[in-house]
């Protein structure tokens, strides 16, 4: 059996720029000197005069960029999620929010599985934060080809878009022919009967191999990937939970504000569903391999997979 590639998203991120870059001349990058690390480097290398280094300094970047696309250009400002959805969010909110500007943000290195640098970079609030802002769409992909579409598909949306993308190489799981990615349109991975796992980014391929273990106990799971947080596949997401009566969300992020919690927001309204959120538990990361962290933090497939069956259990 072949081994299954890994990819990591913001590797993807860089190289569709590229891609991108050569169809269209009104597209601009902007990075906070960290191009090397975002990946946006492949396309300053490749169009030295649409990158812009603007320098350890996030909210001018944003600022910057919201001036280009009101003069017409499409600008995406990089750095990691941390730095750009954090520290720039009032620019964010204020100047490309307010506005309806068609500013796309790049926010690569989120999550804990940033590993080795710590509680101060492993942003786990940054899909919270981008969800209040009215008019932002915001895009977490689960793998390289659900990356590479995600940033075509913001190109072509007119108005802001914020993408979420990891340092972790993570498996390519939506390599097959049918495959579609559509804005605010939600994906069946697997289907099932008795429980419905709603999962996003980095944590889609180890609830898919969760859903696995569960059959092996006679448990029947239907695994969604989520790779747009806002807007939500609400339609799709109150089909499953009539189905199945039960619901999980699983996301590498604060289970406060993120995925888990749009879910819910949606089922208490439409279809009151019992449900568990699965993520990070309003505590800080810390330093440390980041496969080891995934598993302290119970967001591999082992940590889901006993968390559901706790769950099952109650």
């Amino acid at each position: 059996m072949s081994e299954v590639k890994k990819i990591a998203t913001r590797d993807s991120y860089g190289s569709t720029l590229v891609e991108l870059g050569e169809k269209y001349e009104n597209l601009v990058v902007l990075d906070a000197d960290l191009a090397a690390a975002t990946k946006t480097g492949m396309f300053k290398n490749a169009f030295p005069e649409r990158h812009f280094n603007c320098g350890i300094a996030e909210s001018n970047m944003v600022g910057i960029a919201a001036g280009l696309a009101a003069a017409g250009k499409v600008p995406f400002v990089s750095s990691f999620a941390m730095f750009v959805a954090g520290r720039a969010f009032e620019q964010i909110r204020n100047s490309v929010g307010y506005p309806h500007l068609n500013v796309k943000i790049g926010a690569t290195h989120a999550g804990i599985s940033v590993g080795e640098d710590g509680a101060t970079h492993q942003c786990n609030e940054d899909i919270a934060l981008m969800r209040t802002i009215p008019g932002m769409v915001v895009i977490n992909p689960a793998d390289d080809v659900e990356a590479r579409a995600a940033v075509k598909a913001a190109y072509e949306y007119e108005g802001p878009v914020y993408l979420r993308f990891g340092r972790l190489a993570v498996p390519v799981i939506n390599d097959r022919p049918d495959y579609h990615f559509e804005l605010g349109k939600g994906v069946v991975l697997k289907e099932g009967k008795d429980l419905t796992i709603v999962a996003t980014g980095l944590t889609v391929a180890p609830s898919l191999e969760a859903a696995q273990m569960l059959e092996k106990d006679g448990v029947s799971v239907k695994v969604i990937n989520i790779h747009t947080i806002k807007p939500l596949d609400e339609e799709l997401i109150v089909a499953a939970a009539k189905e199945t009566g039960k619901v999980v969300t699983v996301e590498e992020h604060s289970i406060i504000g993120g995925l888990g919690s749009a879910v819910c927001d949606c089922l208490s309204e439409k279809m009151p569903t019992l449900t568990k959120k699965i993520g990070i538990r309003d505590v800080y990361g810390e330093s440390g391999p980041a496969l080891e962290l995934l598993h302290k933090y119970e967001l591999d497939a082992e940590g889901i997979y006993r968390q559901i069956k706790e769950f099952l259990n109650k």
